[in-house]
């Protein structure tokens, strides 16, 4: 009887320890969903590049989708087009649709980053939504002024050929309007015309702002401040993913 005691409390032992484990790998692989908020000019796509790489987790840009659909003249494309050159938001039912597919590949299993949406409440509610139910999910806001945000989006100028970017204050290409890569005459977007610009301020003031109380109700919004050197805004959003992290394992 002693024995068969002892074989009951050591198969107890071993199943609460194998259960633990399974509990530490499924937390350790839960998918970490960064979202990037922040005015247009905020410097979003750039830190976004970098911190995926530093994660190994891939960036999901909507802007970059958008361009995507529109060069090769999809019916989405063309849709989006005319929202984009108006610096109107592109409808939540086709950015939804966009960003769940891309989500569906095999590279998001692990997280993904997310730039440019969601964008108002609605696509937020749409987004959760869609999430696996053990994401860990946090969301980074780059504080910049509306003026310097004006300055960065009018002064920069593009290469169509190769999506190169310069600017005409502190990135100027080699050659005066060619590109460095490709040699292909640069261009000013239409979304970037200082007049629309200001609208695409006004609509994110207007529909994209209310966003930062949700996330800070829920307590996963970090702020940082996005009018320093991109090196110094990347340290400090590693930072605050390190305290995230740290939150969570407690």
């Amino acid at each position: 009887m002693k024995k068969y005691n002892l074989l009951l409390i050591l198969s107890a032992f071993f199943i609460i320890t194998f259960y633990q484990g399974l509990q530490t790998v499924t937390t350790k692989n839960d998918p970490q969903i960064i979202i990037l908020l922040g005015a247009p000019g905020s410097g979003k796509g750039t830190q976004a590049s970098r911190l995926s790489k530093e994660l190994s987790i891939p960036h999901i840009s909507t802007g970059d989708l958008f361009r995507e659909n529109i060069s090769k003249n999809t019916q989405l494309g063309q849709k989006a087009q005319k929202y984009i050159n108006a610096g109107q938001l592109v409808p939540d039912g086709l950015v939804i649709d966009m960003i769940v597919e891309r989500m569906s590949l095999d590279d998001c299993k692990n997280g993904f980053i997310l730039d440019g949406v969601p964008r108002t409440l609605a696509q937020a509610q749409a987004l959760d939504s869609t999430l696996p139910d053990n994401s860990d999910i946090m969301a980074i806001n780059i504080v910049v002024n509306d003026d310097d945000v004006a300055r960065r989006i009018s002064g920069r100028r593009v290469c169509p050929k190769c999506n190169q970017v310069y600017h005409i204050e502190n990135n100027l290409p080699k050659v005066p309007g060619k590109c460095d890569v490709c040699g292909t005459e640069l261009i000013q977007r239409q979304d970037d015309v200082l007049e629309t610009v200001k609208e695409r301020l006004r609509v994110y003031h207007l529909q994209t702002k209310p966003l930062d109380d949700l996330y800070r109700q829920k307590g996963i919004l970090y702020n940082v401040d996005g009018s320093k050197t991109p090196n110094e805004v990347f340290e400090e959003i590693l930072n605050v993913v390190k305290t995230h992290q740290t939150k969570g394992a407690k």
